[in-house]
């Protein structure tokens, strides 16, 4: 099947926010009275906001009313927004910028698929936003990945099957839902990691178009 669209993740894959996402949780950590490592932050990439939370208190070994939990999740994110709020297109990671042009020349179409809520923040301040033909974001969708519904949307807005679709993502939770969602991944990390990506490379400035075509010839359950 021919490779008709790319799908991309945001953070680890267009540009690395993990370390403002762990200084915001790791400040609300601290006024409930622990800490948390960025080894810890390890583990809440790629899930919502909601998952994250729930993760951190567990750590903590704390209860707290859902009005709280709320609250708690409001002011991270108005601390992660102040310190994206900062963020300048030399926050875009190595090979994203050469890559997105041998995409256009390719005549490939692009989505976004982030749980991030603030995805369209963030493009923005990188000066990206118009590198996308479709955005899928926190806003429109109702599950976390790894379920799948982040990418299908982004395929069906491009107006292309899940089989013709390759998914770039940098999380264990990604890579599972692009798979469940019939389509091809490309991990960016370790092949250690991203046991189920179809090909995994450091960053995409080590990939060439001709490698993300050959996937087409991937053999597909």
């Amino acid at each position: 099947m021919p490779i008709k669209a790319l799908l991309f993740d945001l953070d680890g894959v267009i540009v690395d926010t993990a370390i403002y996402h762990y200084q915001a949780w790791r400040r609300m950590a601290n006024t409930l009275g622990f800490d948390i490592t960025e080894e810890f932050n390890e583990q809440l990439k790629g899930i919502s906001r909601t998952e994250s939370l729930e993760i951190i208190l567990a750590h903590g070994g704390l209860t707290i009313s859902e009005d709280h939990k709320l609250a708690l999740a409001t002011q991270k994110n108005e601390w992660y927004l102040e310190l994206i709020s900062q963020m300048t297109p030399a926050a875009i990671l190595p090979g994203v910028t050469d890559f997105f042009v041998a995409v256009k020349a390719a005549h490939l179409k692009t989505a976004l698929g982030s749980v991030s809520k603030n995805a369209r923040l963030i493009l923005e301040r990188i000066g990206m936003i118009d590198d996308f033909d479709s955005i899928i974001d926190g806003t429109k969708i109702s599950r976390g990945k790894p379920d799948p519904e982040v990418f299908l949307k982004g395929a069906a807005e491009l107006h292309v099957r899940p089989d013709e679709c390759v998914v770039f993502e940098d999380a264990v939770a990604g890579v599972e839902a692009a798979k469940r969602g019939g389509m091809l991944a490309v991990g960016i990390g370790l092949p250690s990691v991203l046991t189920q990506a179809d090909l995994v490379v450091p960053s995409l400035a080590q990939l060439t178009m001709e490698e993300v075509f050959t996937l087409s010839a991937v053999d597909r359950p």
